[in-house]
């Protein structure tokens, strides 16, 4: 089975530290289930990018699979109505 290896940017770490807890739980750990499926059933390609996003409850994850390396990327989490702005 392939793995992938996920990596964080640095983003991501300020966007982890306004959300909730128990929040923050469930998103690392569809994070982190990436690693084995990274375009799980939900996931889709965002128009006009190289990347995907995820729901996870009202917060939605953007990513970067990156195959030809085995990487997974996280770029952004977000509330679902601000994450897309840039």
């Amino acid at each position: 089975m392939v793995r992938y290896n996920i990596c964080f940017q640095s983003s991501v770490r300020k966007d982890l530290k306004k959300i909730n807890k128990e929040y923050v739980l469930i998103i690392l750990r569809t994070i982190s289930e990436l690693a084995l499926n990274p375009r799980p059933l939900g996931s889709k390609k965002l128009k006009g990018e190289e990347l995907y996003r995820i729901r996870i409850g009202i917060y939605r994850l953007i990513y970067e699979i990156r195959d030809e390396e085995l990487i997974i990327s996280a770029v952004k989490v977000g509330y679902r109505s601000k994450v897309y702005k840039k």
